[in-house]
């Protein structure tokens, strides 16, 4: 049997170059466009900057595809055994009380070694290493459901984005390399992850308010018809979205692509992938550059959600499944079965 081939590759960083271990560079990692394991590294070696930005010391759970999107994926949440000593890493609490340390990447020698282990997407905590239980970011991911597709969910962000300017908020939209669109904003970590999805909440409500025949911020599939769900759960703790310039695991290796807002209207997810985007980004930079400049506060869309609370009577939603049952959480029941009468006890 021939013995597999084994690279070093020296990857610069801020506290000098890194070896890291590259094996089996040629096995096909995307079958349907021939893309290799080494491609989808020395894309990852190309990003990593404008990465960085969106990944540097947070938590980060790894979805690895070690035979490729044709094979069995899994989420990685704790730090692989045999990670090099210069991998960061940080203390998570998860919903149920339990810990784990997580990768917390800090220069692109990480994000190389991490792609070496299969790891296509990268799912970063909206927190820092620094405050694992404050996020300073919210999110928001604008979910197609059956009947619709990019181009409505493109439509309800232009709306999302109108609501987050009134709340005091700069979003930051990107393609999440499938039908849907995730969109950002920079907080100051002042806040419980609690409090912050139910900034979400009120947010999203908004935007179903105004567009109520496009948008929905219902929990049960059953209720949402032909519209863009705003999942807000995206916000609790321990729930994560792609991260910018992550490789999806989809068959045309499509990426997680940050654009402008004017941009948005314009695009499709398939105009980026692991060959497009390394040219893009040469040509044009990062369109999220200014992220970390613009950050704001959560205190008009806290006033929002105790307005909706105290006027129409509107407070928590559904959390997941697998979460413990959370303070004012209606009833985990599908609305159907409520009405039959077939409920079981909520947690």
């Amino acid at each position: 049997m021939a013995a597999k081939t084994v690279l070093q590759l020296t990857v610069p960083g801020p506290d000098g170059d890194r070896t890291v271990r590259l094996s089996s560079p040629d096995k096909i990692y995307f079958p349907e466009r021939g893309i290799t394991k080494r491609e989808v590294v020395e894309y990852y070696l190309t990003v990593a900057e404008p990465m960085l930005r969106a990944v540097f010391d947070r938590p980060t759970n790894l979805k690895r595809f070690p035979d490729g999107v044709a094979g069995e994926a899994f989420f990685a949440k704790r730090v692989p055994k045999g990670a090099p000593a210069w991998v960061r890493t940080v203390t998570v609490t998860f919903p149920s009380g339990r810990t784990a340390e997580s990768v917390a990447p800090s220069e692109p020698a990480v994000i190389a070694w991490a792609a070496n282990l299969g790891t296509l997407d990268f799912h970063p905590w909206p927190v820092r290493r620094a405050d694992p239980d404050r996020p300073d970011e919210l999110r928001i991911d604008l979910d197609p459901q059956p009947g619709t597709g990019f181009a409505e969910a493109v439509e309800v962000a232009s709306v999302l984005d109108e609501v987050l300017d009134e709340a005091g908020l700069v979003g930051w939209p990107k393609t999440s390399g499938g039908r849907g669109v995730h969109v950002s904003a920079r907080i100051r970590p002042e806040w419980t992850f609690i409090e912050v999805r139910r900034a979400v909440i009120a947010i999203a409500r908004r935007v179903a308010d105004r567009i109520p025949d496009l948008a929905t911020v219902a929990w049960w599939k059953e209720e949402r018809g032909e519209r863009v769900f705003l999942d807000y759960n995206q916000a609790a703790r321990d729930r994560t979205i792609a991260s910018a310039w992550s490789v999806r695991g989809l068959a045309r290796a499509t990426v997680s692509m940050p654009v402008t807002w004017q941009d948005l209207p314009a695009v499709e997810p398939e105009d980026f992938d692991v060959r497009t985007v390394p040219g893009l980004l040469a040509a044009r930079g990062d369109p999220h550059a200014g992220m970390d400049a613009a950050v704001g506060g959560l205190e008009t869309a806290l006033d929002w959600y105790a307005a909706d609370e105290r006027d129409r009577g509107l407070g928590e939603l559904p959390y997941p499944p697998e979460y413990p049952k959370m303070p004012g959480e209606p009833m985990r029941v599908q609305p159907s079965r409520a009405r039959t009468g077939t409920v079981r006890k909520s947690r």
